[in-house]
Protein backbone atom coordinates (compact mmCIF):
# COMPACT_ATOMS: atom_id res chain seq x y z
CA UNK A 1 0.00 0.00 0.00
CA UNK A 2 1.08 3.57 -0.49
CA UNK A 3 2.93 5.09 2.41
CA UNK A 4 2.31 8.75 1.58
CA UNK A 5 -0.41 10.51 -0.36
CA UNK A 6 0.48 11.45 -3.97
CA UNK A 7 1.47 15.04 -4.54
CA UNK A 8 -1.25 17.16 -6.21
CA UNK A 9 -0.61 18.17 -9.81
CA UNK A 10 -1.95 21.23 -11.68
CA UNK A 11 -4.06 19.00 -13.94
CA UNK A 12 -5.45 17.03 -11.00
CA UNK A 13 -6.34 20.27 -9.22
CA UNK A 14 -8.20 21.54 -12.28
CA UNK A 15 -10.06 18.26 -12.70
CA UNK A 16 -11.16 18.31 -9.08
CA UNK A 17 -12.18 21.97 -9.28
CA UNK A 18 -14.39 21.25 -12.29
CA UNK A 19 -15.75 18.05 -10.76
CA UNK A 20 -16.68 19.70 -7.47
CA UNK A 21 -18.55 22.46 -9.29
CA UNK A 22 -20.37 20.08 -11.63
CA UNK A 23 -21.34 17.64 -8.90
CA UNK A 24 -22.60 20.38 -6.62
CA UNK A 25 -24.82 21.71 -9.39
CA UNK A 26 -26.17 18.23 -10.17
CA UNK A 27 -26.76 17.21 -6.54
CA UNK A 28 -30.25 15.73 -6.01
CA UNK A 29 -31.08 14.83 -2.40
CA UNK A 30 -34.31 13.09 -3.47
CA UNK A 31 -32.30 10.52 -5.43
CA UNK A 32 -29.49 10.27 -2.90
CA UNK A 33 -31.37 8.27 -0.27
CA UNK A 34 -32.55 5.43 -2.55
CA UNK A 35 -29.12 5.25 -4.21
CA UNK A 36 -27.50 4.84 -0.83
CA UNK A 37 -30.10 2.27 0.19
CA UNK A 38 -29.35 0.21 -2.95
CA UNK A 39 -25.73 0.03 -1.78
CA UNK A 40 -26.88 -1.03 1.70
CA UNK A 41 -26.13 2.44 3.06
CA UNK A 42 -22.40 1.83 2.89
CA UNK A 43 -21.79 5.37 1.56
CA UNK A 44 -23.61 8.69 1.15
CA UNK A 45 -24.53 9.74 -2.38
CA UNK A 46 -25.02 13.06 -4.11
CA UNK A 47 -28.00 11.60 -5.95
CA UNK A 48 -26.55 11.79 -9.48
CA UNK A 49 -27.66 8.82 -11.63
CA UNK A 50 -25.11 6.93 -13.70
CA UNK A 51 -26.00 8.43 -17.12
CA UNK A 52 -25.65 11.95 -15.71
CA UNK A 53 -22.35 11.00 -14.08
CA UNK A 54 -20.98 9.98 -17.48
CA UNK A 55 -22.10 13.25 -19.06
CA UNK A 56 -20.49 15.21 -16.25
CA UNK A 57 -17.25 13.26 -16.58
CA UNK A 58 -17.01 14.10 -20.28
CA UNK A 59 -17.62 17.78 -19.60
CA UNK A 60 -15.11 17.88 -16.74
CA UNK A 61 -12.36 16.40 -18.92
CA UNK A 62 -13.20 18.32 -22.09
CA UNK A 63 -10.27 20.31 -23.43
CA UNK A 64 -7.80 19.07 -20.84
CA UNK A 65 -4.56 17.22 -21.48
CA UNK A 66 -4.50 13.46 -21.12
CA UNK A 67 -3.63 12.63 -17.52
CA UNK A 68 -0.38 10.92 -16.69
CA UNK A 69 0.29 8.55 -13.84
CA UNK A 70 0.92 11.32 -11.31
CA UNK A 71 -2.34 13.04 -12.30
CA UNK A 72 -4.29 9.80 -12.04
CA UNK A 73 -2.83 9.01 -8.62
CA UNK A 74 -3.66 12.48 -7.33
CA UNK A 75 -7.23 12.53 -8.68
CA UNK A 76 -8.03 9.01 -7.50
CA UNK A 77 -6.65 9.63 -4.02
CA UNK A 78 -8.55 12.91 -3.73
CA UNK A 79 -11.78 11.30 -4.89
CA UNK A 80 -11.31 8.52 -2.35
CA UNK A 81 -11.08 11.11 0.41
CA UNK A 82 -14.55 12.46 -0.44
CA UNK A 83 -17.57 11.00 1.28
CA UNK A 84 -19.99 10.79 -1.63
CA UNK A 85 -19.74 7.66 -3.74
CA UNK A 86 -20.01 9.44 -7.08
CA UNK A 87 -16.47 10.75 -6.58
CA UNK A 88 -15.11 7.22 -6.40
CA UNK A 89 -17.10 6.30 -9.51
CA UNK A 90 -15.53 9.22 -11.38
CA UNK A 91 -12.06 8.06 -10.35
CA UNK A 92 -12.77 4.49 -11.41
CA UNK A 93 -13.93 5.67 -14.81
CA UNK A 94 -10.86 7.85 -15.23
CA UNK A 95 -8.49 5.05 -14.26
CA UNK A 96 -10.24 2.58 -16.53
CA UNK A 97 -9.95 4.96 -19.47
CA UNK A 98 -6.31 5.92 -18.92
CA UNK A 99 -4.82 2.86 -17.24
CA UNK A 100 -2.23 2.49 -20.00
CA UNK A 101 -0.58 5.65 -18.70
CA UNK A 102 0.28 3.83 -15.48
CA UNK A 103 3.44 1.89 -14.75
CA UNK A 104 3.80 -1.05 -12.40
CA UNK A 105 4.46 1.51 -9.66
CA UNK A 106 0.75 2.33 -9.71
CA UNK A 107 -0.24 -1.00 -8.17
CA UNK A 108 0.26 0.19 -4.55
CA UNK A 109 -2.14 3.04 -5.32
CA UNK A 110 -4.68 0.54 -6.66
CA UNK A 111 -4.23 -1.55 -3.53
CA UNK A 112 -4.90 1.49 -1.35
CA UNK A 113 -8.11 2.18 -3.29
CA UNK A 114 -9.23 -1.44 -3.01
CA UNK A 115 -8.90 -1.54 0.78
CA UNK A 116 -10.34 1.94 1.36
CA UNK A 117 -14.08 2.64 1.16
CA UNK A 118 -14.34 -0.94 -0.01
CA UNK A 119 -17.40 -2.42 -1.68
CA UNK A 120 -17.96 -4.54 -4.75
CA UNK A 121 -18.86 -1.62 -7.03
CA UNK A 122 -15.39 -0.05 -6.97
CA UNK A 123 -13.34 -3.15 -6.16
CA UNK A 124 -14.57 -5.02 -9.24
CA UNK A 125 -13.77 -2.16 -11.59
CA UNK A 126 -10.32 -1.73 -10.10
CA UNK A 127 -9.62 -5.47 -10.23
CA UNK A 128 -10.67 -6.09 -13.83
CA UNK A 129 -9.76 -2.77 -15.46
CA UNK A 130 -6.77 -1.48 -13.50
CA UNK A 131 -5.06 -4.37 -11.72
CA UNK A 132 -5.64 -6.79 -14.58
CA UNK A 133 -4.10 -4.58 -17.29
CA UNK A 134 -1.15 -3.76 -15.01
CA UNK A 135 -0.46 -7.45 -14.40
CA UNK A 136 -0.82 -8.22 -18.11
CA UNK A 137 1.81 -5.61 -18.98
CA UNK A 138 4.07 -6.36 -16.02
CA UNK A 139 3.88 -10.11 -15.29
CA UNK A 140 6.09 -9.91 -12.21
CA UNK A 141 3.19 -8.16 -10.46
CA UNK A 142 1.68 -11.63 -10.13
CA UNK A 143 3.67 -11.90 -6.90
CA UNK A 144 1.45 -9.11 -5.55
CA UNK A 145 -1.83 -10.78 -6.53
CA UNK A 146 -0.44 -14.00 -5.05
CA UNK A 147 -0.02 -12.12 -1.77
CA UNK A 148 -3.49 -10.62 -2.00
CA UNK A 149 -5.04 -14.06 -2.48
CA UNK A 150 -4.36 -15.08 1.10
CA UNK A 151 -4.72 -11.68 2.72
CA UNK A 152 -7.13 -11.17 5.62
CA UNK A 153 -8.84 -8.39 3.64
CA UNK A 154 -11.63 -10.00 1.61
CA UNK A 155 -11.52 -7.25 -1.01
CA UNK A 156 -7.89 -7.98 -1.85
CA UNK A 157 -8.83 -11.66 -2.12
CA UNK A 158 -11.71 -10.78 -4.44
CA UNK A 159 -9.49 -8.50 -6.54
CA UNK A 160 -6.89 -11.25 -6.91
CA UNK A 161 -9.51 -13.73 -8.12
CA UNK A 162 -11.09 -11.26 -10.56
CA UNK A 163 -8.01 -9.57 -12.01
CA UNK A 164 -8.00 -11.84 -15.10
CA UNK A 165 -11.70 -11.32 -15.74
CA UNK A 166 -11.20 -9.72 -19.19
CA UNK A 167 -8.19 -11.79 -20.32
CA UNK A 168 -10.13 -14.38 -22.37
CA UNK A 169 -7.59 -16.46 -24.39
CA UNK A 170 -4.71 -14.74 -22.56
CA UNK A 171 -5.89 -16.06 -19.20
CA UNK A 172 -3.28 -17.88 -17.18
CA UNK A 173 -5.55 -20.85 -16.60
CA UNK A 174 -3.29 -22.51 -14.07
CA UNK A 175 -3.27 -19.33 -11.98
CA UNK A 176 -7.04 -18.89 -12.27
CA UNK A 177 -7.75 -22.44 -11.16
CA UNK A 178 -5.11 -22.25 -8.41
CA UNK A 179 -6.66 -19.08 -7.01
CA UNK A 180 -10.10 -20.64 -7.08
CA UNK A 181 -8.83 -23.79 -5.39
CA UNK A 182 -6.98 -21.95 -2.62
CA UNK A 183 -10.10 -19.99 -1.67
CA UNK A 184 -12.71 -22.62 -2.55
CA UNK A 185 -13.74 -22.99 1.08
CA UNK A 186 -13.79 -19.29 1.95
CA UNK A 187 -16.67 -18.33 4.22
CA UNK A 188 -17.33 -14.87 2.77
CA UNK A 189 -20.11 -14.34 0.24
CA UNK A 190 -18.14 -11.87 -1.87
CA UNK A 191 -15.21 -14.25 -2.25
CA UNK A 192 -17.42 -17.21 -3.14
CA UNK A 193 -19.28 -15.05 -5.64
CA UNK A 194 -16.01 -13.87 -7.20
CA UNK A 195 -14.84 -17.45 -7.76
CA UNK A 196 -18.07 -18.31 -9.54
CA UNK A 197 -17.94 -15.15 -11.64
CA UNK A 198 -14.30 -15.67 -12.66
CA UNK A 199 -15.04 -19.25 -13.70
CA UNK A 200 -18.22 -18.30 -15.54
CA UNK A 201 -16.39 -15.61 -17.47
CA UNK A 202 -13.57 -17.95 -18.50
CA UNK A 203 -16.17 -20.55 -19.50
CA UNK A 204 -17.00 -18.25 -22.42
CA UNK A 205 -13.49 -19.02 -23.70
CA UNK A 206 -13.04 -22.66 -22.63
CA UNK A 207 -16.26 -24.21 -21.33
CA UNK A 208 -14.79 -27.70 -21.16
CA UNK A 209 -11.96 -26.61 -18.90
CA UNK A 210 -14.33 -24.88 -16.49
CA UNK A 211 -16.75 -27.78 -16.45
CA UNK A 212 -13.88 -30.14 -15.72
CA UNK A 213 -12.56 -27.94 -12.94
CA UNK A 214 -15.94 -27.62 -11.28
CA UNK A 215 -16.59 -31.35 -11.56
CA UNK A 216 -13.30 -32.25 -9.93
CA UNK A 217 -13.62 -29.62 -7.18
CA UNK A 218 -17.37 -29.60 -6.59
CA UNK A 219 -17.08 -31.08 -3.11
CA UNK A 220 -14.95 -28.10 -2.04
CA UNK A 221 -16.85 -25.33 -3.81
CA UNK A 222 -19.89 -23.61 -2.32
CA UNK A 223 -23.18 -24.42 -4.04
CA UNK A 224 -23.57 -20.77 -5.03
CA UNK A 225 -20.10 -20.81 -6.61
CA UNK A 226 -20.98 -23.87 -8.66
CA UNK A 227 -24.25 -22.32 -9.85
CA UNK A 228 -22.45 -19.15 -10.88
CA UNK A 229 -19.68 -21.01 -12.67
CA UNK A 230 -22.03 -23.22 -14.66
CA UNK A 231 -24.82 -20.72 -15.24
CA UNK A 232 -24.27 -20.46 -18.99
CA UNK A 233 -23.09 -24.03 -19.62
Amino acid sequence: MIGTMPEPTPLAAEIMRRLDAAYEQARDPRRAAPMAAYMRDQFPFLGIPSPAQKVIARKVLAGLDRPGEADLSAVATECWQRDEREYQYFACGLLRRHCRACSEDFLPVAEHLIVTRSWWDTVDTLAAHVVGPLVARHPRLVQVTDRWLTDDNIWLVRAAILHQLTFKEATDVARLFRYCTVQAGHSDFFVRKAIGWALREYAKTDPAAVRGFVTSHQSRLAAMTVREALRNL
